[in-house]
């Protein structure tokens, strides 16, 4: 936020030791001077701020305080404020703005000067950088740029659209990578940035504006009626980002529409591209033929996205040597998730290659998450909770409470400035080591911030805690709820560790709320079948309500789906996806979870499978391996619910 000339010798005032209003409180005038800063008020931030002496958040007020002038801000008293608070949270905020303000002003002595103490990422920010190293003629920085910013799914910002403006003129970059963004983009469904990036072709090479809007709104209609004269490159390019389009929504009537009339018309290049994207959208869909699909894109190079559904296509056939090939041709950054890390080493096993696949299992197993877990039992390991927990001494306590972030970290958040209060924390403790990290995390418990406690217990590398990795807050009503109603505590403490890490006041942007993250439609549903009387939208505000509500809920989805992994995939996605998202013959739990088309969902279903396996051994000292709980995934039948009788 930039404003010229409004603050003047006033915006100082808020640095007066006595404060020059009486009445108000000082966590009232902080929220109004934040309130102020988020509205662009200048002087309305004066008026609150001027109120607070001494205040722990004065960081983050002087932030707002500069943040709001910063475009005419004097680079001295940047650079004081930079100082000042060298290392800290808000500083790395500020000095980002600062490097997006030197950049669009172009001056690059300041920007070189701050950009060595920048630690972060962000993409406008590089590619300022880029833009100093080619004011310095290092003319490497088009090939970085081009290769880091061109292709990025998304709109670009004003630092990386000057840059590409500069690259055009300077022939850094070809209608041809023009194309090829606007492929990307239509891929990712990013319509609109993809007519922003048409705007850099030339009028006579600009494809017709409503062909464009057709290919993205109703493809199938275009591909019906094809254009006659193909030979043009917009033409033909219109016709290829409708294929890409309607794969999207129609996989195989994609494929139809490639084997008739397109087949003839289209250059080999560019049906070698659209058969990757058919088989890719038909791997997501879980069709038969996807692999068949991939297979007609012959020796196009496919992104890692694409091989990564390749090879979960090949995992749902049971084609292990697709797998491996699959995960061979990955990149090197891909190839070495713990995911891919662990199938690869069961595509070799499944070889017979034993001892190849143990050295693959070995680079996953040691840490408590789905795959560790996984190549803990591949290798004949029983996971188990360590003997020894580290419990951290009372001066090791309070000295994590006394360091500056962490207590500017539980004042935002006690003020309801959880965003901030969050980011805080995370820069705080990100260089400490475990006993600092179980340190400060017990001082979340003690504060009942329970996302922090998990987050922060959970980054520990050698010693642990884990009654603090995995906590128990409201123990009794899970337990009696579990209990009622017939279901596992351990999935239950699970599936609530990752829908709300505990939070009661947890609100989701779709509007679930609670511990149990329910959906007002949902609750309503489930007080009717559970014969709840009186029963109000508020008081899903009530740890008893929500928990009962929330098992209640998962009792039915139980008894509905008949699986534990199907019930967590439908209290995330729903119970209909949940089933479609079945094989036509029995699946294998876990290549079931990885194979679930939404990444959201598919990280969520690890991730609640493995805390039951963890919640298990905290609650009954009882560990039960997590294939077991994984088990196999019955087949689809013809027995559905009807819609009368599907969950919400």
């Amino acid at each position: 936020m930039i404003f010229k000339e409004i603050l003047g010798a006033s915006v100082a005032l808020w640095l007066a030791a006595a404060p020059a209003f009486a009445g108000n409180s000082s966590d009232d005038a902080l929220l109004g001077a934040f309130d102020a800063y988020r509205a662009g008020d200048p002087i309305r931030f004066a008026k609150h701020a001027q109120k607070l002496s001494h205040h722990v958040l004065e960081p983050w007020l002087e932030y707002w305080r500069l943040s709001l002038r910063l475009e005419d801000m004097p680079a001295t008293e940047v650079r004081a404020f930079l100082s000042k608070f060298e290392r800290s949270y808000v500083a790395e905020l500020l000095r980002e703005e600062w490097l997006k303000v030197l950049g669009g002003r172009g001056d690059w002595q300041e920007f070189d000067r701050q950009a060595a103490f920048y630690s972060r990422d962000d993409l406008e920010v590089r590619c300022y950088g880029w833009a100093s190293r080619l004011q310095r003629g290092d003319e490497s920085a088009y090939a970085e740029a081009a290769a880091a910013m061109w292709l990025e799914p998304r709109e670009l910002p004003e630092g990386c659209s000057k840059l590409a403006d500069a690259m055009m003129e300077q022939g850094q970059l070809t209608f041809s990578d023009v194309w090829r963004r606007v492929r990307v983009l239509f891929e990712y469904g990013q319509i609109t940035a993809a007519k922003t990036a048409l705007g850099y072709l030339p009028r006579n090479e600009a494809p017709d504006e409503r062909m464009l809007a057709e290919a993205a709104r109703q493809p199938k209609r275009l591909l019906s009626r094809l254009p006659k004269n193909l030979e043009q490159r917009a033409t033909r390019e219109v016709v290829v980002l409708a294929v890409v389009r309607f794969a999207r929504s129609d996989a195989e009537g994609a494929a139809a529409a490639l084997d008739g009339p397109l087949a003839a018309r289209l250059p080999e290049a560019d049906l070698k591209y659209l058969w990757g994207r058919v088989g890719h959208e038909a791997a997501r869909e879980h069709y038969d033929k996807a692999l068949a699909w991939y297979a007609r894109a012959g020796d196009l190079r496919l992104t890692d996205e694409q091989l990564a559904w390749k090879a979960r296509a090949a995992l749902r056939r049971g084609n292990w040597q697709v797998v491996r090939d699959s995960i061979d041709q990955m990149s090197a950054g891909a190839r070495q998730e713990r995911a891919w890390s662990y199938w690869y080493g069961r595509a070799l096993a499944a070889q017979g290659e034993e001892t190849g696949s143990r050295a693959y299992y070995l680079r996953v197993a040691g840490r408590p998450d789905f795959y560790g877990l996984l190549a803990e039992e591949e290798l004949g390991y029983m996971v188990a909770l360590p003997d020894k927990i580290y419990v951290p001494g009372e001066d090791e306590v309070a000295a994590a409470k006394r360091d500056p972030g962490i207590a500017r970290a539980l004042e935002l958040i006690r003020l309801g400035l959880r965003t901030e209060g969050v980011r805080e924390w995370i820069h705080t403790i990100r260089f400490f080591d475990d006993a600092k990290l179980i340190a400060a995390a017990e001082v979340a418990h003690r504060a009942e911030i329970y996302d922090r406690v998990i987050e922060t217990a959970n980054k520990t590398v050698r010693v642990h805690n884990f009654a603090l990795r995995y906590p128990v807050p409201y123990q009794d009503v899970f337990q009696e709820y579990a209990k009622t109603h017939g279901v596992d505590p351990a999935l239950v403490l699970g599936l609530v560790r990752q829908e709300s890490r505990f939070l009661q006041e947890s609100r989701s942007s779709a509007g679930a709320t609670g511990l149990m993250q329910l959906m007002p439609r949902t609750a309503r549903y489930v007080a009717a079948k559970l014969g709840l009387r009186n029963y109000r939208p508020h008081h899903m505000g009530e740890v008893q309500t929500n928990v009962g509500l929330g098992t209640g809920y998962l009792k039915l989805v139980l008894n509905q789906v008949g699986h534990p992994i199907l019930a967590s995939t439908a209290y995330n996605a729903g119970p209909g996806r949940a089933r479609r998202w079945r094989d036509s013959r029995p699946l294998e739990g876990a290549i079931y979870v990885e194979t679930i088309p939404i990444s959201e969902t598919r990280d969520y279903v690890k991730n609640v499978m493995a805390n039951s396996v963890f919640y298990a051994a905290v609650l009954e000292n009882k560990l039960t391996p997590i294939k077991a709980r994984l088990g196999t995934v019955p087949p689809r039948t013809g027995a559905e619910p009807t819609a009368e009788d599907e969950l919400p």
